[in-house]
């Protein structure tokens, strides 16, 4: 397959907040990158509501200065870059919706917030996608990964969307939900138990504390249908977490990251995908798909 040929619509990744893009996708944003392909992220809020590391943008909080989403722009666009990802898209401008917060939270109930962006939502992503053309779309699965609302609405209305451009012009070849594989997590997580009880190098960060069982989010690995491995581009990913300082830390060994509760995630070499439209490509020992555009002529 020449991969240039089977992606020249490219990849258009959906995502609910500035640095959701490289946490979980950033290693396949910067591959596909490198192999010339399109990438396209387009983000739903500014992700206003979001907590802050350290002291020196504190007060940009919601509930003091409420600056913090016009400062993540800054970071969003910093952090594509280094997955060589274009500049900032976000879904119907830049302040469109804006960060929904936790569930029950006053912040879900003022009319902006992205969980009451209602159908309007899905015409905006409609339009991009007609737009854009795109081979692949990966968004998010039913829980939003981690269950946040603001997760769960991309997911309702990534799948609304691709099923509306479907009616008007554009039929996505390839949707995926982008996952954690459960056994993966854990084989990376043991083993910086490891290091840690042990007190050998790469050890967590002073402050750090190990994720207690089941607090990650994850699936199991049966239900993984493709993995890309991301080790060519381990680089730029953490480059790219680096660069949404307000929200995530690097551990100086860039094995792992936190967010501003302090618990270790491992940086994975591989990441996961579930195909929930579109024929499986060509698939390897594993019995997973390794190529996201597999399979696509």
């Amino acid at each position: 397959m020449n991969l240039l040929d089977a992606s020249r619509h490219g990849l258009l990744l959906v995502h609910a907040h500035p640095d959701d893009e490289s946490i979980t996708t950033g290693g396949t944003i910067a591959h596909y990158r490198k192999r010339g392909v399109p990438v396209t992220v387009v983000t739903c809020t500014l992700g206003e509501e979001g907590e802050v590391i350290g002291d020196d943008y504190a007060h940009l909080v919601a509930g003091q200065a409420d600056q913090l989403g016009g400062y993540r722009i800054l970071e969003l666009t910093r952090a594509l870059a280094e997955l060589d990802a274009g500049v900032p898209r976000f879904l119907g401008g830049a302040g469109r919706w804006r960060d929904s917060g936790m569930a029950g939270t006053p912040s879900a109930r003022n009319p902006r917030a992205f969980v009451n962006s209602g159908p309007a939502a899905v015409d905006a992503l409609v339009r991009v996608i007609l737009e854009l053309r795109p081979r692949v779309v990966i968004g998010y699965d039913p829980r939003g990964g981690y269950g946040h609302p603001d997760h769960i609405r991309a997911h309702e209305i990534t799948m609304a969307a691709v099923h509306a451009a479907s009616d008007r012009g554009w039929t996505v070849p390839k949707l995926y939900w982008t996952v954690t594989d459960g056994a993966a997590l854990s084989m990376h997580t043991e083993a910086l138990k490891r290091r840690t009880v042990d007190q050998l190098p790469g050890a967590l960060p002073r402050g750090w504390r190990l994720p207690h069982t089941g607090e990650l989010a994850c699936v199991s690995a049966e239900s993984v249908t493709t993995a890309i491995d991301v080790s060519d581009a381990l680089s730029a990913k953490r480059a790219a977490l680096r660069a949404h300082a307000t929200q995530v830390t690097v551990a100086p060994s860039g094995r792992e990251f936190a967010l501003s509760n302090d618990v270790a995630q491992p940086v994975l070499p591989e990441e996961h995908y579930i195909l929930v439209r579109g024929e499986r490509g060509p698939l390897g020992p594993d019995g997973r798909e390794h190529d996201l555009f597999g399979g696509l002529e």
